[in-house]
């Protein structure tokens, strides 16, 4: 029994080539679009830095070197200085990685829900009407459905298959659903590690940014020769603003990465309870037949 099952998936060699040729293309069209994505950002970023920001309207005597006006908050962000465009880029990667996650998730799970979805192929599965099963991934499109329909196909063919035992035919099916799921979840993990990049970077680099604004507000103070408490509070609020954008861009990007880390799982719990369904689906109606032969 070992050696047969050692042997079965040699007996399939054009099985492993064609997965593989597929990630490599879609890795590389996502790396791509990542650095499309990050070069526009800071394109944005540095553009809104130097010509909203720095308008000349937010700063007394309409001169950006001055301090801003009374509570014009756009001018008080400006003075962050020039870390200001990377915390806005990192800002704007986040919300655009977070919006294309969420179209790539909402249409990985097809479209109705995925539980009303699992439980119309368990049912078709209840009365071995495969066909009809195969008909309503075809309804239901997607990651999920795409994984539920190879795994059915497999059924089928295991089902004429006369030459293995049922262990061998369920261990079959099992590993073709395994490697639909491992083409399909790729999909939906990309770019997250760079949302979790960003929610560990972007807390330090605003810290960097107090800091050289702090180093900036003492060393003008230090040549000033007399104290000034009005600028020495003012140099520390515009370098405490890096902070508050580090932190603020860190928290987006840890919200949206644990939510679409638990939407991933969501996905990856249903394709599971699918597969143990037509798998177990199989080995009931298949087993006294593989028993017998």
């Amino acid at each position: 029994m070992e050696q047969k099952n050692a042997v079965n998936p040699a007996a399939r060699p054009a099985a492993p080539v064609a997965p593989k040729a597929a990630p490599a293309k879609s890795s590389g069209g996502a790396s791509l679009f990542s650095v499309i994505v990050i070069v526009l950002a800071f394109v944005v970023s540095y553009v809104l830095y130097k010509f909203v920001l720095g308008d000349p309207s937010h700063f007394l005597g309409n001169n950006p070197e001055n301090n801003p006006k009374p509570g014009d908050y756009l001018g008080i962000v400006y003075k962050g200085g020039v870390i200001v465009p990377i915390l806005l880029t990192m800002l704007l990667c986040v919300i655009t990685f977070s919006i294309e996650r969420a179209l790539t998730i909402s249409k990985a799970k097809g479209s109705k829900s995925i539980e009303a979805f699992v439980r119309s192929v368990r049912q078709k599965l209840n009365t071995n009407d495969i066909a009809g099963a195969i008909a309503i991934c075809d309804q239901q499109k997607g990651s999920v459905a795409n994984v539920v329909r190879a795994g059915l196909k497999k059924y089928q063919e295991m089902g004429r298959e006369t030459t293995m035992n049922t262990d061998q035919r369920v261990l079959a099916i099992q590993k073709e659903i395994e490697e639909s799921t491992a083409l399909e979840l790729p999909m939906l993990e990309k770019n997250l590690v760079i949302i979790s990049t960003i929610a560990s970077v972007a807390t330090l680099t605003g810290l960097l940014g107090t800091v050289f604004g702090m180093i900036k507000a003492f060393s003008a103070l230090a040549q000033a020769g007399n104290p000034d408490a009005t600028a020495l509070a003012t140099g520390i609020s515009e370098a405490l603003i890096n902070t508050a954008l580090g932190i603020g861009t860190s928290a987006l990007a840890i919200v949206a990465y644990n939510f679409f880390t638990s939407k991933i799982d969501e996905l990856t719990y249903s394709i599971d309870e699918a597969g143990f369904s037509i798998i177990q689906t199989f080995a009931a109606q298949h087993g006294t037949k593989g028993q017998e032969s």
